[in-house]
């Protein structure tokens, strides 16, 4: 590529991860953001199923609950501690909504777009009976600009005002762009109209830490809790232990439901060994879920045995895709990069993550169920799976391609390994010379988002975006902000053109001509082929017999802890 890259915010990315979906329905409009009243849902929560202890199994040593450095999903595990301003809401129909959470509305923005008001529910309380206040929101907010408190979810860095300089309070500095004139208001002045902002005021940062309870060296495992739940016994390693919070109030939460009585995260656990434990289905195994997705070695055995009533897979999510380092010698060249899309066997790689259980094939950057997604063909996108060698041997000729070997980096875990050798063997046929590199996960990161990208010139990742807009699947990946420095804009993918139209949706407070700017901004990227889109990935859980309300929406493609209850 030639294009320059251009100087402007950089919205934070999430680490990519195997997986996740897009919601079909979405509740918020700019026009109508502040028109969703808070709705009384103790009618809804006292129709679940109430009491048990529900077990949740999961291959992370620890649970980080700070707000301010966490990258957890509204709808899992810090959502049954801390409230946020706004939360997602999923229905049994799939759909997903951003709805109000300490919020009274999902926001009124100013005319311009650039400044977004709330207004806190009454009522609202922490767990020691202290009133929640907007200065506790604030204060929550500001302490996310921290130095010491970095990694968490940080959109919001780059678009409040005035955000490039701000350090945090904990030098007694205050950020300007929020202002808290009452208890119960605050206010967010951003550099620019923002139309997604009910959806980043969802994320960890937007909920309420008390000043005077904050301890940066311990909050990670002792936080104040607002959500029906809070934290009641830590066992390094080993496990956390959730009651109930006698200060939550039904009435002011129609995202939780808040079933079982006690919630217990067993941490550490490997993936085959909980597969195995949900398939027997014994003692307080029946009352709990598996927390990461069921290995592909067990998916089989899994659907053709007497679990399989209790797997539940997702639909086609998250955009596993390979990106080709535009920046590397020979692949600056379009067709050279068009030709390597046309070798990839996508089928192949299907296989190797499992078959067709493991996703749909990919078409678009833009994943299924996303607002105004639509399908396109430019000619390689729309190739049979199994690809088109000849048409690829073709375009290599013509392009003069040297044969040189491209340096394939990969992270070194088996499951990776087996897809990289899958693409390998497609681009082969074509006459392409491959070599994977494996590297530690860490040395990986660093590899494809540090550095000047010398270091590699294919590798293979896959993104799931933050919320429900196109914005979460473009703009990390492909804006050239987002080369290097820590940035997932894995191609090294620098296109003017494609800045301007990402900012020019970003700013889009109407979110149906964003999203008609977004489909642009897809063809346009696709059609200079910077990655190959090869599934949308499927997520496969498994949960006990006892397990009841455990549902995967069309977005995200995870369950909704704050919903699951258990039966007799």
């Amino acid at each position: 590529m030639t294009h320059a890259p251009r100087t402007s915010r950089r919205p934070a990315r999430r680490t990519a991860v195997a997986g996740i979906a897009v919601a079909a329905t979405l509740a918020l409009t700019a026009c109508n953001a502040n028109s969703q009243p808070a709705a009384d849902s103790s009618a809804e929560a006292t129709a679940v199923q109430q009491g048990g202890e529900l077990h949740i199994l999961t291959s992370a040593p620890a649970i980080n609950w700070d707000p301010a450095t966490s990258q957890n999903l509204a709808i899992t595990t810090l959502g049954l501690v801390e409230r946020r301003l706004t939360s997602w809401k999923t229905n049994p129909d799939g759909s997903t909504e951003v709805v109000p959470d300490l919020a009274t509305d999902t926001g009124t923005p100013s005319d311009d777009g650039a400044s977004w008001t709330f207004t806190l529910k009454d009522g609202l309380k922490f767990e020691d009976g202290t009133p929640v206040t907007s200065a506790d929101v604030k204060y929550s907010v500001e302490r996310s600009f921290a130095p010491e408190l970095s990694g968490g979810l940080s959109y919001h860095k780059n678009l409040l005002e005035g955000a490039d300089e701000y350090t945090g309070p904990f030098q007694g500095d205050e950020l300007d762009s929020i202002e808290t004139p009452d208890d119960k208001t605050i206010v967010f002045h951003l550099d620019s109209a923002y139309g997604d902002w009910p959806w980043i005021v969802s994320m960890p940062a937007f909920g309420a830490v008390p000043e005077a309870k904050d301890d940066i060296e311990t909050y990670t495992t002792t936080p104040v809790a607002t959500g029906p739940y809070r934290v009641a016994e830590t066992v390094e390693g080993t496990s956390v232990t959730l009651e109930r919070n006698p200060e939550w109030d039904a009435a002011t939460d129609e995202a939780r439901t808040a079933g079982p009585d006690t919630v217990v995260f067993e941490l550490s656990q490997d993936e085959t060994v909980v597969a195995q434990r949900l398939i027997a289905d014994s003692g307080a195994d029946a009352s709990a879920f598996g927390a990461t997705f069921v290995p592909p070695a067990q998916l089989a055995q899994v659907q053709q045995g007497p679990a399989k009533d209790r797997l539940v897979t997702s639909g086609p999510g998250a955009l596993a895709y390979l990106a080709i380092n535009t920046e590397a010698d020979g692949l600056d060249d379009l067709d050279v990069r068009k030709a390597i899309s046309l070798a990839v066997d996508k089928n192949a790689y299907r296989v190797a993550s499992g078959g067709e259980i493991a996703g749909d094939f990919a078409t678009t950057l833009v994943t299924p169920g996303i607002p105004g997604r639509e399908e396109y063909s430019n000619g390689v996108n729309d190739v049979a799976p199994e690809g088109d060698v000849e048409q690829a041997e073709k375009l290599l000729d013509d392009a003069g391609w040297s044969g040189r070997e491209l340096r394939f980096v990969v992270t070194d875990d088996a499951p990776t390994l087996a897809k990289a050798q899958a693409i390998q063997q497609g681009l082969e046929r074509a006459g392409l010379k491959v070599k994977i590199v494996p590297q530690a996960d860490d040395v990986w990161t660093e590899t494809v988002t540090q550095g000047d990208g010398s270091k590699n010139d294919l590798t293979l990742s896959s993104w799931q975006p933050d919320f429900p807009s196109a914005n979460g699947n473009i703009q990390p990946l492909f804006d050239s902000s987002q080369v290097g420095d820590g940035g997932y804009n894995l191609a090294r993918y620098s296109n003017p053109e494609a800045d301007d139209l990402i900012e020019r949706a970003t700013e889009e407070t109407d979110l149906d001509a964003a999203a008609k700017l977004w489909v642009e901004a897809d063809q346009l990227i696709l059609g200079d082929a910077p990655v190959v889109p090869l599934i949308y990935t499927k997520n496969s859980f498994l949960h006990g017999s006892k397990v009841e309300n455990f549902r995967i929406p069309d977005f995200p493609a995870y369950p909704n802890y704050m919903q699951v209850s258990l039966g007799q």
